[in-house]
Parts: structure tokens; C-alpha cells; sequence
């Protein structure tokens, strides 16, 4: 997830235009809500940061294997009294002390054998790496909210769309029945129903237009900014054969670069060093010491004498008994190894799952859009057709009610059917591992307007999805 990462700099720039903005709604393409995301989305910036703690276990467990070296500094103000007894000569007596002692020293510690810290230091090294997985995750899991955040919305705006010209439709064919009432050519069954669908239309308007608010809402939550306006989907909608075309090469590539399953890799590995920290309790420790020492009447008896001390030493230190702690915590630490590698077995499991989801997904989705593209193509003919067989007298009012609420069902289908099959695109390779910005590319550029052709890997088998178009005019919020 490199690629993510490394566009920070880029994504600040981006950014600081974008928030120029921050105080009206603006016009937002995929890959300009990426990159405000990578400076505004809350749940990205904790990971950074997460991240950028977890790189310091490197240092941590390294110092454990490198020189200590510390310094001391003291100086003290002496008053007292020493009392000498008296003897056969007469002396003794109380003689008052003032005086000041001072020690100041430089000591250095080289651990030469030390399993603790060896442990320690192996663990620093999977905590980061750990760190490293996780926010890789991390990134990922940013470009798949982002897009489903970003569908969605687009999503909601295709209902409104759709449910505002059945609505207008329906309010078409009320004065259709009205002016043939007039005439005595309708019957006030007609008025009837087409006034329910109208009514039904205006509910489904209302509805439609309040998810459209709370999924901008909601995708502005990620971007940091509000959003007025999103770029479509393009006419022209292509899908050919994915790569690598079989489940068992994506699971191999699951296994290997999977960042969750790394993650859990490296906590298993960081149990297992537990494990030896633990064990460790019972081993000797031998260290280096060098040590550089210099005092001036430190004490009663050396009053007015200063002293330079260097030492150089091994010191070692063997633990004998310390009431049962290190087996109880080496007990403890195996468990907890156990438990990591039962954990990594159900990730592994997870995430194949979600990835022979995703696969069937991505194979199913390309045949759906086919059949629902077939099916709006129908049903714009049987709308057609139902209205010139109600002006013969063979088909009535209901009939067409009917066909176009047929295909208002489908043309929403079929939006639906895109964007979820654009989003199983992204969480395939997530559950591979190989999502990257250039597979957010792939897809930014579905919302290309212009209706440009585009293709994207899908089924093996599943050629050209044929051309369709809405004819729909987008409205505006609040109308």
C-alpha cells in the first residue's frame, strides 16, 4: 500500500484547494475526494498516527541490546558533631563538623549476554512490522469507504432522478386521463389509479431525496468537505475478462500479500517472543561495565580527601528463585501464542471467504448488468408499445402505468447493479492485497463524464455490455 502513503504530499496540495471551498458545497470527482480524504477522513488520521507510534517499537526493542550509559551527580552540605570518649589521659570531647562531600560518576552497561533483550528486540521488529500491515489495512479500507460512500451518493442521486420523472410522468398521464374524461373517452377508474401512482411518486420523491442528503452527508464526513455535485457514470459501460481469471490464483495472491492476514502473521510472531522474554526469567545475564567515578569528602572519615575512581568489570546476574512469576508468565505467554495463531487461522478464513465473495460478485455482476441493460432496452419498448395498444383499444390505462413502473424498476436496477459491481471490483483486490490508487483510477474513471468508454477486468466469458441512456436530467437539491 506504498502508493497510498507515498501520495500525502500530493494530496496536502489538492487538499488546500479543495478547502478553499470550505464554506459553499462544491463539485467533487472520486479522485479529488481520494486525495481530501488522505488529509480530512478521521478514521485515516488516527491510523497515521497509530502508525507512526507503532514505528518507535523498532527503536524501543533495538535499545535493548545497545550500551547504557548513564551519569550521577551529588553534593551535599555536612553539619554534625563527633563525640570522642574520654580516657586516662583526659582527652575526649564533642568537636562540631561542617563540611561539604561531593560524588559525581559516568557509568557504562553492555549487555553481552541477554535473552530478555534479545526477545525484546525481536519483538520491536514485529510490533512495527505489525504497525506497517495494519496501516496498510488501513489505506485500503479508506479507498473502499470512499467509494462505496461516493456510490452511494451517486447512487441516491440516480434514484431521485428516476423517481422525479416517474413522478412527472405519472402527473402526464393525470392529464392524459383528464382531458379524455372530458371528452367521455376515460372512465374515473383511469384517474383513479394514475392519481395513487402520482401519489405513491411524490412519497418515493420525498424519500429519495432525503437519502440523497444523508449520503452526501455521509461522504462528506470522510472528505471534509460538502458536496453538491459528483461526477456520473459514463454511458458506455465495458467489462472484459478479469486478471487472473481463476479463484485459486487470487487466493494465492490472498495468502501472500493479504494485509490483514500479514498483521496477524506478525502478532503471532510477536507471542512467540513473548514467550522468550518469559523464558528468559531463567537465564543468566552477563554485562559489560566501565565505569568512571570521582568524590571529595564523601564521607566522615575521608573529610578533606578526593578520590578518582575507573573500574572496568563483568557483572553477572543469575536468577535463583523468584516464587514461581516466570513460570506462571511463561504459562501465560503460551497461551496467548496459542490464541495468535488461532486468530491468524480465522482472518485466513475470513478473508478467503470475503475474497470468493467478492470473486462470484464481480463474475455475477458483469452477467446482471447485461440482463438488466437488455431490460431496460425492453422496457423502453414496452412503455412504447403499451401507449400506441391503449390508443387502439386494446391495452388500458393500467397497462401503462404498469410498463412504467417496469421501467423506472429497471433503469434503478441497473444503476445499482454498476455501481456494485465497480465496488466488488475494489474489495476484490483488498481481500487480495493488491489494491492500490491505481485500481481507484481504474474506477474514477467509470465517472468520467462524456460517456467515454472505459474497460475494467470482470468474468472470463463475458463480453461487451451494449450501450444505454438514462435520457434523465439530473435535479437539483430541493427541487
Amino acid at each position: 500500500m506504498a502508493v497510498l502513503t507515498n501520495k500525502r504530499l500530493l494530496a496536502a496540495a489538492v487538499a488546500a484547494a479543495l478547502l478553499a471551498q470550505a464554506g459553499q458545497a462544491s463539485a467533487v470527482g472520486l479522485v479529488q475526494a481520494y486525495e481530501a480524504a488522505l488529509q480530512n477522513d478521521p478514521t485515516y488520521r488516527s491510523a497515521v498516527h497509530e502508525n507512526e507510534a507503532g514505528q518507535q517499537n523498532r527503536v524501543l526493542g533495538r535499545s535493548n541490546l545497545l550500551p547504557n550509559v548513564s551519569a550521577n551527580y551529588s553534593t551535599f552540605k555536612n553539619k554534625g558533631d563527633i563525640t570522642t570518649p574520654r580516657n586516662i589521659l583526659g582527652g575526649g570531647g564533642t568537636e562540631p563538623l561542617d563540611y561539604e562531600s561531593t560524588s559525581r560518576g559516568v557509568t557504562l552497561r553492555q549487555p553481552l549476554i541477554n535473552l530478555d533483550g534479545y526477545a525484546r528486540y525481536r519483538q520491536g521488529i514485529a510490533q512495527s512490522n505489525y504497525s506497517d500491515a495494519l496501516f496498510s489495512a488501513r489505506g485500503q479500507d479508506l479507498v473502499i469507504r470512499l467509494v462505496s460512500a461516493y456510490a452511494e451518493a451517486k447512487y441516491t442521486e440516480d434514484q431521485l432522478a428516476l423517481a422525479t420523472i416517474q413522478r412527472d410522468t405519472f402527473a402526464e398521464q393525470r392529464k392524459v386521463n383528464d382531458r379524455m374524461f372530458e371528452k367521455g373517452e376515460g372512465t374515473r377508474t383511469d384517474m383513479l389509479e394514475t392519481q395513487a401512482r402520482y401519489d405513491l411518486a411524490e412519497a418515493q420523491l420525498i424519500e429519495a431525496r432525503d437519502n440523497m442528503t444523508t449520503a452526501r452527508n455521509n461522504l462528506a464526513a470522510i472528505v471534509g468537505i460538502d458536496v453538491s455535485q459528483l461526477d456520473p457514470l459514463g454511458d458506455d459501460f465495458r467489462v472484459k475478462p478479469m486478471s487472473p481469471s481463476s479463484f485459486e490464483e487470487w487466493k494465492a495472491l490472498a495468502l501472500e500479500r493479504n494485509s490483514e492476514i500479514a498483521a496477524q502473521r506478525y502478532a503471532v510472531e510477536i507471542a512467540e517472543q513473548e514467550v522468550k522474554k518469559a523464558r528468559a526469567g531463567h537465564a543468566p545475564r552477563v554485562d559489560f561495565i566501565a565505569q568512571y567515578s570521582k568524590s571529595g569528602s564523601e564521607t566522615v572519615n575521608t573529610r578533606n580527601q578526593e578520590s578518582d575512581v575507573r573500574a572496568l568489570g563483568v557483572q553477572v546476574n543469575i536468577p535463583i528463585y523468584s516464587g514461581g512469576s516466570v513460570n506462571a508468565a511463561t504459562t501465560q505467554a503460551v497461551a496467548s501464542q496459542q490464541k495468535a495463531k488461532a486468530d491468524l487461522d480465522a482472518r485466513t478464513s475470513l478473508v478467503l471467504v470475503e475474497l470468493r465473495k467478492q470473486y462470484d460478485l464481480l463474475l455475477s455482476g458483469a452477467s446482471r448488468i447485461n440482463a438488466l441493460v437488455k431490460s431496460v432496452n425492453s422496457a423502453k419498448l414496452l412503455v412504447e408499445a403499451t401507449q400506441q395498444s391503449v390508443k387502439g383499444g386494446v391495452r388500458i390505462n393500467l397497462d401503462v402505468l404498469n410498463a412504467q413502473q417496469q421501467l423506472y424498476t429497471a433503469q434503478r436496477d441497473l444503476a445499482q447493479a454498476r455501481y456494485s459491481y465497480l465496488i466488488s471490483y475494489l474489495r476484490l483486490r483488498y481481500a487480495a492485497g493488491t489494491l492500490n490508487a491505481d485500481d481507484l483510477h481504474t474506477v474514477a474513471a467509470y465517472f468520467a463524464p462524456g460517456g467515454t468508454s472505459y474497460a475494467m477486468p470482470v468474468g472470463p466469458g463475458v463480453g461487451k455490455v451494449s450501450r444505454v441512456t438514462y435520457d434523465l436530467e439530473y435535479p437539483k437539491a430541493g427541487k
